[in-house]
Order: C-alpha cells, then sequence, then structure tokens
C-alpha cells in the first residue's frame, strides 16, 4: 500500500519544501503590497498562486 503523511518523501525533497516553505511568506506579502498598490493581472494571478501553495502546505496537500 501507498504510505500517505509528509513523511512519504525523502529527507532532501522535504527540506526543500520547508525552506520553499519559507520563502513562501515573505513573497506573499511582498506581492499583497505590490496588488494593492498596482493591480495588474499578472500580479492578482501570483497572489492567488502565493495563497493557494500557501494553504496546500497547511493543509498537507504538498
Amino acid at each position: 500500500m501507498f504510505k500517505k503523511g509528509k513523511y512519504r518523501l525523502p529527507l532532501w525533497l522535504r527540506r526543500v519544501r520547508d525552506v520553499g516553505y519559507q520563502f513562501l511568506i515573505p513573497l506573499t506579502m511582498f506581492q499583497l503590497f505590490r496588488t494593492i498598490l498596482f493591480p495588474t493581472t499578472i500580479d492578482v494571478v501570483l497572489l492567488a498562486i502565493f495563497v493557494f501553495l500557501y494553504l496546500s502546505y497547511v493543509i498537507g496537500l504538498f
């Protein structure tokens, strides 16, 4: 059977994911301020992608 949970990934891949998560919060904040000041379609799409990635990490999808 397939193991479920966050420990199914190799250790190095989990570390890469966790480091990416640490960079994701400041990037999301920067993108939020940029979207508030200069709202363009690309900024809104990037903000939506960052929020989706953050929520998927918190919920445990990735």
